[in-house]
Formats: C-alpha cells, sequence, structure tokens
C-alpha cells in the first residue's frame, strides 16, 4: 500500500465513499438483473428475507463470513505494514490440513483443553510457516511478496492433495479421517437454539477476538506506530529506527498465522476433517474484505457480511437470475470504492498542495 492509501481517512470522506458505492452497485445490480429478466425488487426482497430475515439465514450468512473475516485480517495486517499477502488461500488449505491431521492423530480420549489448542495451533503455524517463505525473500532479497505468495498457493494446493492421497485420506474419499471429539469446535446452536441447523461455529468468535486484538495492537501500541510507519515510507521509517527488515518477517508472519486459522471453521467446526478443495476461492475474497475496510479494522466485519450475504443470497435467486451475476456484483463493489477511494486521495493531495502553495 502507499503513503496515500495508509492515511486515515475523514469521516465525511467515508460517508460519501460509500454512499456513491452502494448507489453504484444499485445502479448495476438492477440493470444486469433487468437484463436477464428478473425484478430487481423481488431479487433484493429475496436476499434479505433468506438471509437476514430468518435465524437460519443469518446463521448461513455469519458461517460463510467467518473465514472471510480472518482471510481479510490475515490481508490487512500485511496492507498495514505495506505488504501484499496474496497467499491467504494456500495458507488456509495448509492450516486447516494441519489441523486435521493434528485433531485426528490424537488419541481419542485427549482432552478438549489439550487437543483444541493443538489443533488450533498447529492451523495457525503452518500458516505463518508457508508464508515465512515470502517474508525471508522480500527481507533479505527485496523479492516481491505478491508474486511468491500467489505462486506459493498452487503449490500449497497440490502439496495438500498430494499429501493426504499419500497418507492420510480416508478409503474411496478426498478427506482425511475425522479429528476427535475433544478438538472439534462447538457450534453457536448449543448456544443459541435459534440457529440449529447450522454449521456457525466458535471459530466466529474466534476471528472477532483476533479483531479486537489486531486493532488494539495497530492502534494503540508503539508496535502498530511502527507498523503504519513501515506502510507508509520505509526508508524513513528505517531512518528512525523502526527496525524493518524484522517488522516486515513479524508482519507477515502473523497475516499467514491468522490465514492459517481461517481454515478451522470448516475443519474444526463443520466437517470435523480436511477435504480438498474447502477453501474455495476464501483466502483471495478475503482480499476484496481488505481492501474495501482500507485502514478501518473494524470494517472488515462489513465486508465479510457483505460478501457472505451475497453468497448465500445467490443460492436463492438461482431461479430467478444466474448465480454468476453475484460475481459480477462482488467485482463491481470492490471497482466502486478502490476508485472512489483513489478519486478522493488525489482529491485531497490537490487540496494539500494547494494550501502548500499558498502558505509559501
Amino acid at each position: 500500500m502507499t503513503s496515500a492509501q495508509g492515511r486515515n481517512v475523514p469521516r465525511r470522506d467515508v460517508i460519501l465513499e460509500s454512499a456513491i458505492a452502494v448507489s453504484i452497485v444499485a445502479l448495476v445490480a438492477s440493470a444486469l438483473v433487468f437484463l436477464s429478466g428478473g425484478s430487481p425488487v423481488d431479487v433484493l426482497v429475496r436476499i434479505v428475507a433468506g438471509t437476514w430475515g430468518t435465524p437460519y439465514g443469518l446463521a448461513q450468512v455469519l458461517f460463510k463470513a467467518t473465514p472471510l473475516l480472518l482471510s481479510g485480517l490475515a490481508a490487512h495486517v500485511a496492507f498495514r505494514a505495506g505488504l501484499f499477502n496474496v497467499g491467504a488461500e494456500g495458507q488456509m488449505t495448509l492450516g486447516g490440513l494441519a489441523a486435521a491431521i493434528v485433531g485426528g492423530t490424537l488419541a481419542s480420549d485427549t482432552s478438549a483443553f489439550v487437543a483444541l489448542p493443538l489443533s488450533l495451533c498447529a492451523a495457525a503455524l503452518a500458516g505463518a510457516l508457508w508464508v515465512g517463505i515470502p517474508a525471508l525473500l522480500r527481507a533479505r532479497f527485496g523479492t516481491s511478496e505478491v508474486i511468491t505468495t500467489i505462486l506459493l498457493n498452487f503449490v500449497a494446493m497440490a502439496f495438500g492433495n498430494w499429501i493426504v492421497a499419500a497418507r492420510f485420506h480416508v478409503a474411496d474419499t478426498t478427506h482425511t479421517p475425522e479429528i476427535i471429539a475433544g478438538a472439534r469446535l462447538g457450534r453457536l446452536a448449543d448456544l443459541f437454539e435459534v440457529f440449529r441447523g447450522s454449521p456457525v461455529n466458535a471459530a466466529l468468535l474466534i476471528a472477532l477476538v483476533l479483531l479486537v486484538v489486531v486493532a488494539f495492537v495497530l492502534k494503540r501500541t508503539p508496535l502498530g506506530r511502527h507498523v503504519d510507519a513501515l506502510g507508509r515510507a520505509p526508508r524513513v521509517a528505517e531512518t528512525v529506527g523502526v527496525p524493518v527488515a524484522s517488522l516486515t518477517v513479524g508482519a507477515l508472519l502473523v497475516s499467514g498465522a491468522i490465514a492459517g486459522l481461517g481454515g478451522t471453521s470448516f475443519v474444526l467446526g463443520y466437517k470435523g476433517y480436511f477435504e480438498t478443495g474447502f477453501a474455495a476461492g476464501g483466502g483471495y475474497l478475503g482480499i476484496a474484505v481488505a481492501l474495501l475496510a482500507g485502514t478501518r479494522t473494524f470494517a472488515i466485519v462489513a465486508g465479510a457480511l457483505l460478501f457472505a450475504t451475497l453468497s448465500e443470497g445467490s443460492l436463492l435467486i438461482n431461479a430467478i437470475v444466474p448465480r454468476e451475476l453475484v460475481d459480477v456484483l462482488v467485482g463491481v463493489t470492490i471497482l466502486a470504492v478502490v476508485g472512489l477511494r483513489a478519486r478522493l486521495r488525489m482529491i485531497e493531495a490537490r487540496e494539500l498542495a494547494g494550501r502548500g502553495a499558498e502558505g509559501a
């Protein structure tokens, strides 16, 4: 991210940006639905009623938002340090695999107080180790982490497929054996009866806790100020004593660890085993969530809920309009917000330049 991207946005600009983006997306969505032969109002009513209008629909949105919260937060941590971790997809995959292997090989009577933390730590460690390769290459040789992380996604998926097929698969399936009961994340339906039947689980709570911790560290601690300095101007940060190389590695390792935990919602909280291809683009979509959030950590929640709502809603409107319409709307949303944000930054830069010229 550039220094312009790293600055905080005035509240009036955030409101303006959001209002214009929503208007653009609404107009494009209405046009696409109309051209597909459907009614925009009917489609909107079905999406809202089927997602936020029922406890089960809401629970499904929360379940789909959970990995997006974690992959979005992973990308956000890297962004704030001026880095671009495009490898969340591979890190989620290996994180889920590591959690499944640990949770599936422990003795069946292992206590949940041991099995669950071990499985979660395995997921985080796998994600961190996988991104450690690009992190070291970036810090030591200046290699672009964009290229290395995205290439390692393909390696991670191939490696995951191979190790499952060669060593850990259940016969005639593409998944690992089930994890033990002690390694499972509890479902929210156990606490809230209205969520019964939905796979939303305690991974959501883990994601929200991590969100609060990251927001606090970035905003309230010296480490957070160093990260911001690194993201804005690495050369200037180095001259004022910020350990650029170690902070670069550290930011990517934290990003990878969070992304690794993104696979636990499916593996530990839903299926109870690792299944090839389970990430299904969640790592890439997390980048979109982080881009929409910008520097506002808690805005990751809104982005994750938006894309989760569209994902769940696409299943409800498939009989009216093509499901691929939702994929188009995701792209339009990203382009609208990022484009408007860039435009606002240009206006802000011109205003600052004008004030500077007047002062001179």
